[in-house]
């Protein structure tokens, strides 16, 4: 096979590939073979057909399948010689290759490549340094925790007649919107429990300031006026009534802070040892929290220390990535249960604000790979399922389900699983070699 290696920038090169016309000859010989074997033809017995009635009827049949077959094989070895990491590929449509039996077949594929890093000093004997993290836990984090039990345990008492609803209290309310005089379809929601005070949405509306002072049975009108940019149009430029009707007011009842509160909460004799397990739980929490600050400022500091150029389809994926999370995050608190779809300026406008940190987040990743592949770091079997059982603990969804979730992201989705399995290993091994100083 010959081979040649053309740059086109910093990322990107063109490998044109020459396969020998004997490899070309074999592998149209194996397909011509096997088309008599699959083909009827009048006249001939089954695999008996004279090569060159073959040739007239499938020659453009068997010419895509030998390019088909040959390309990606000699793509291949074409990349392992010349010594490179693809990020991505383009190799020219089949209608605009040309091959010919008994001559060499010459293809040229285009080859974004992945940066070579230098890597600097990253472990013994030139660690990497850390300023102390010198939090601990203090007795006000305990008391705060131990409200928040209180406040798991507490319950909801129905408020005395005409009771006037004040921050702390709980509302039981229904909320929908009327447009022009009719209702709204998807902004309407019934027995609705809001605590108020809390500032949390109803359908995109704080409802705190139209609760506070107000009794069950009151009804209130609420007018929303929607921008002209607005990406529901039903709305757009709008003025949308919405009626909110208090149907009923509940008061929260705190038990007292006492020892059989705290038998209440587990298998606990005294709040005295209630609040020891607290305290662990608070200590145990904190030292992750430190140890991950730690592992940020490794990673930043990693990033500061290696300059290189980035592949830009690398980044650009990366981009695609954000801009998709942020209009999922969008959903929440809209007005209605569809999501229309982005104008071209919204996602420009995502893209630009958040360039910076794709290219960080790119960076970070191609720096640890590069430390893992030094450091020869490999991701199992077991660490894949070790994985998926945090994942669905930390998301609280099933386990079968979060695997039908991965399952149909495809290969590419389990790549993706991998190679965050891979980058935490390679930082736990800069975190675990750094000196901490103080």
């Amino acid at each position: 096979m010959k081979m040649e290696v053309t740059e086109l920038g910093p990322m990107k090169r063109a490998l044109k590939i020459e396969v020998p016309a004997d490899e070309v000859t074999q592998q149209f010989s194996r397909a011509y073979l096997e088309l008599n074997r699959q083909v009827q033809i009048p006249g001939f017995r089954p695999g008996k057909a004279p090569l060159a009635v073959l040739e007239k009827r499938y020659a453009k049949t068997v010419e895509e399948d030998v390019i088909r077959k040959l390309v990606p094989d000699f793509y291949d070895r074409a990349i392992k010689q010349a010594g490179i990491s693809p990020v991505v590929v383009d190799i020219p449509p089949l209608d605009r290759v040309k091959i010919k039996k008994d001559s060499p077949f010459t293809f040229t594929a285009t080859v974004e490549i992945k940066p070579t890093i230098e890597l600097r000093d990253y472990k013994s004997p030139n660690p990497m340094s850390l300023q102390a993290d010198k939090r601990t836990v203090a007795e006000e984090q305990v008391d705060r925790a131990l409200e928040v039990l209180r406040e798991q345990h507490a319950q909801l008492d129905e408020a005395e007649t005409g009771t006037v609803l004040s921050e702390g209290d709980y509302a039981i309310v229904d909320l929908e919107g009327f447009l022009e005089g009719a209702a709204l379809e998807g902004t309407k929601k019934e027995g609705q429990l809001h605590k108020v005070g809390s500032k949390s949405a109803l359908l995109g509306i704080e409802i705190d300031s139209h609760l506070i002072g107000r009794s069950a049975g009151d009804s209130i009108e609420i007018p929303q006026t929607y921008p002209v940019s607005h990406p529901d149009q039903r709305v757009a430029g709008k003025t949308v009534r919405f009626r909110l009707i208090i149907r009923g007011a509940k008061q929260k009842k705190l038990p007292a802070l006492d020892d059989e509160f705290a038998k209440d909460c587990g298998p606990y004799a005294s709040l005295h040892e209630l609040r020891e397990k607290v305290h662990g739980q608070i200590e145990k929490a904190l030292k992750k929290d430190i140890e991950e600050s730690y592992k940020d400022a490794l990673l930043k500091r990693l990033i500061d220390t290696h300059h290189f150029d980035l592949p830009d389809t690398l980044l650009e994926r990366e981009l695609s990535t954000i801009v998709r999370q942020k209009l999922q995050a969008r959903q929440r608190g809209r007005v209605t249960d569809s999501l229309p779809t982005p104008d071209a300026e919204e996602v420009k406008r995502i893209r630009e604000e958040h360039r910076e940190e794709a290219t960080r987040r790119v960076k970070a990743g191609l720096i640890l790979e590069a430390i893992a592949e030094k450091e020869g770091l490999s991701v199992s079997q077991d660490d894949l399922n070790n994985e998926v059982t945090r994942l669905a603990t930390e998301l609280r969804v099933p386990m079968a389900d979060l695997v039908k979730m991965i399952q149909a992201g495809g290969q590419d989705s389990v790549e993706e699983l991998r190679a965050r399995i891979l980058a935490d290993k390679a930082l736990d091994l800069v975190y675990r070699q750094a000196v901490i100083q103080g």
